[in-house]
Order: C-alpha cells, then structure tokens, then sequence
C-alpha cells in the first residue's frame, strides 16, 4: 500500500510539472515583483512633486491652475490603495491608470508651462527636480515595460494548452495587463530644456 502510495504521489508531481504548475509559480512571482517596481516608481514620482509644487510656488504670477492641477492629480493619484492585491480588482486597477496617467499629463503640463519663466530655469533647485522628475519618468517607463512584458508571459501560459487546465484547476486567471489610453505621450519623459528662448 505504501509503495502504491509512493508512484501515486510521483504520478502527481510529473502531471503538475507537465502542465506548467511550477512555470505558474514562476511566472506569478515575477509579476508580481515587477508590479511591486512599478508601485515603487510610482512613489518615487509622487515624493517628488510636494518638492517641485513649492519650488514654482515661489515664481510671481505662475499659472495657479496648472499648479492646482498638479496637486489635485498627485492627491488622487496617492489615494488610491497601491497594493500587490491592486491587479486583481479590474475596476480599482483601471482608477489606479487613471489617476497615474493624469499626474503624468499636469507634471508635463506644469514643466511646459515653466518654460515661459527665465527665473525658474536659472533656479537650481528646479532644475535639479526636473531632471529627477525625467530621470523617474523614464524609470516609470521601463518598470511599466516590464511588468506588461511578464504579464504576457503567465498569461500566455494560462490560455495555452495544455497548462489552461492546470489554471483552471487551481484558479490561475489571466492578469490584467497596463493600458493608457494615450501611452506614448504619457510613457514619454518630459522634456528638459534649459535654455532661454533668446539663447536659441
């Protein structure tokens, strides 16, 4: 009995490797570490905006709209609960897009408009934050690359056969991968440029 008991267990551990369990748990694992870089990236950004806003604060008659725009982008951005669990609820996860998408577009709009100021391009400290801000962005952006690129993969495996049976036996659903609605322009790092229009 106990040597029937022994091939049955060996039985179980080859079907399960044969259907791709252990590459599920590989392949969950890494997409989950991807999406923890992503979230990572994403505090990054937002830890430096308070810096950013008080810097422009400082320069008379800056647009007080673009300026609100940026606060109230990063204060909705950062209400949102940013989870390992995130990418399982579709709904939070889509508001969770959103809101990251909308402070890339009134960081960019912010840095735009900055341009319009000689002070704020001679002033150190903004320049020092703005390259830092790009230096983010694109991190953003390949941290974004990656786990979209890892989230295929398990994805694949999940829809794939003969491994599909092995996800729907143990509940392995396809994860939801990162779309924009405009992702090039908000995937692109803000400009940087220091000169005065009369340097040019």
């Amino acid at each position: 009995m106990g040597l029937t008991r022994w091939i049955a267990a060996i039985g179980v551990v080859l079907a399960l490797s044969g259907c791709g369990y252990n590459d599920f748990q590989r392949l969950d694992e890494q997409a989950k570490s991807r999406w923890a870089e992503v979230l990572n990236q994403y505090q990054r950004r937002a830890d430096l905006v308070p810096n950013l806003v008080a810097t422009v604060k400082g320069e008379a008659n800056f647009e007080q709209e673009t300026l609100t725009r940026v606060v109230e982008a990063r204060a909705r951005a950062t209400s949102i609960q940013a989870t390992p669990e995130l990418v399982d609820n579709p709904e939070a996860f889509r508001k969770f897009q959103a809101a990251q998408g909308e402070l890339s577009g009134a960081l960019s709009r912010l840095l735009m408009v900055s341009e319009n100021y000689p002070s704020l391009r001679a002033n150190q400290g903004f320049q020092d934050l703005r390259v830092q801000l790009e230096g983010t962005e694109n991190r953003i952006t390949v941290a974004r690359n990656q786990y979209i690129q890892a989230v295929q993969e398990y994805n694949v495996l999940a829809r794939s056969f003969p491994s599909n049976l092995t996800a729907m036996v143990f509940g392995y659903e396809v994860k939801p991968s990162l779309q924009v609605q405009d992702e090039a322009a908000i995937s692109r790092p803000p400009a940087v440029n220091f000169e005065s229009p009369a340097s040019k």
